[in-house]
């Protein structure tokens, strides 16, 4: 089935890492896939210690969208289709794609390879896609879909995010 964790509010990432885990215990074996994130955060050095998921993102952090170039658009978005294709080709039980609607938005995937291989997968493994504002075609195919909310965020009020709580 596919789910989707959508929403303004804090907490999308780790709904999924909970889906991870949950599967994991389990014995499903289980790939996390981060787009657009290239920096160090905790949740990644719990999940990598879990024999039944494997961990894949991008070797190096972008930034954000707002600052790329056009060499490094090209490049980041090499990087999410062979992870697309890597983790749908890894005899995988569920695969969580974390922040994936930035980079389904951004057109920083092929969206074409997105589609077929998501909504075509759905029916024989576990999907979970994360960020704000999904796209429709998603949205259409999801069997879950859960809206995170901000009603109020620390962020707002000038603190800056903290390891182990924000990232």
């Amino acid at each position: 089935m596919l789910h989707i964790y959508c929403g303004d509010g804090k907490g999308k990432t780790t709904a999924s890492i909970g889906l991870a885990v949950r599967m994991a215990g389990a014995g499903m074996k289980t790939a996390f896939v981060q787009f657009m994130k290239g920096g160090d955060t905790a949740e990644l050095a719990s999940l990598k210690k879990l024999d039944n998921i494997d961990v894949m993102r991008c070797d190096r952090d972008y930034g954000f969208f707002s600052t790329l170039s056009e060499q490094d658009k090209r490049e980041l978005t090499d990087c999410h289709n062979r992870l697309l294709e890597q983790a749908f080709s890894g005899g995988y039980d569920g695969i969580i794609l974390d922040e994936f609607t930035y980079a389904y938005g951004y057109e920083l995937a092929d969206r074409a390879l997105a589609e077929e291989l998501i909504i075509g997968s759905a029916e024989r493994i576990e999907i979970a896609i994360t960020g704000r504002d999904p796209a429709q075609v998603f949205e259409d195919a999801a069997d879950y879909i859960s809206e995170i909310r901000c009603l109020r965020h620390p962020y707002r009020k000038g603190v800056a995010a903290r390891k182990g709580i924000e990232y």
